[in-house]
């Protein structure tokens, strides 16, 4: 009687809310097999992320680091990062889902070349955005802010950390991060904006 009477535990992630995972005690399977599923969307989004350039200045913009700060938020802290440690496995592994790929080369030759810190930075980033999503920040519009914006700052300091070591730290600024400043800048607002809104359409679906 007691246990009937209990709340429901309010979802910290959007894959929580639309797909619960199966409680403790329960069918093991099921739990594996959503993770799983989860996962493999997730690695395809960020293939397809990778892919898509659109035009802007003063470079092409791809959506990838958008796309990996919305699973930090969808998914949560751990699901987020084991979804973009086995993106990086696949192409570690040879298959093309990076950006440039297979034109500029693959697996881990790519990996260690000049983009290779921004990928490590990848698994930080949606971390990041995870944790502070399951304590409530992306359910508002500051929040998300708040969120999106440290997430790009822990990928690009990986990328720069990387960049800097290779060509020094001037060069890594000004060819690493300062031509991606207005990009980055659109991609945090488009996140900040999204993910509150769909926990309004996921919030009045639950009642």
């Amino acid at each position: 009687m007691a246990a009937e009477s209990l709340p429901t535990p309010m979802p910290t992630t959007l894959a929580s809310a639309l797909w619960p995972a199966a409680s403790a005690g329960s069918d093991r399977a099921a739990t594996l097999a959503r993770a799983v599923f989860l996962a493999l969307v997730g690695t395809a989004l960020l293939t397809l992320s990778a892919k898509i350039k659109v035009p802007f200045y003063p470079v092409p913009m791809t959506l990838q680091t958008l796309v990996v700060l919305w699973l930090g938020a969808a998914y949560g802290s751990r699901l987020a990062a084991v979804t973009v440690i086995a993106y990086l496995v696949e192409g570690a592994l040879g298959l093309p889902v990076f950006a440039d790929t297979p034109e500029r080369g693959i697996g881990l030759a790519y990996m260690m070349g000049p983009t290779g810190g921004y990928l490590l930075g990848f698994v930080a980033g949606a971390f990041l955005v995870g944790v502070l999503c399951e304590r409530g920040l992306g359910r508002s519009l500051l929040g998300m802010g708040v969120a999106m914006t440290l997430g790009h700052l822990a990928i690009f300091a990986f990328g720069f950390g990387w960049l800097a070591m290779a060509i020094g730290a001037e060069k890594a600024w000004l060819a690493g991060v300062v031509p991606f400043f207005a990009a980055t800048a659109l991609k945090t607002a488009l996140g900040a904006a999204l993910v509150p809104a769909v926990w309004t359409v996921v919030d009045k679906r639950r009642g």
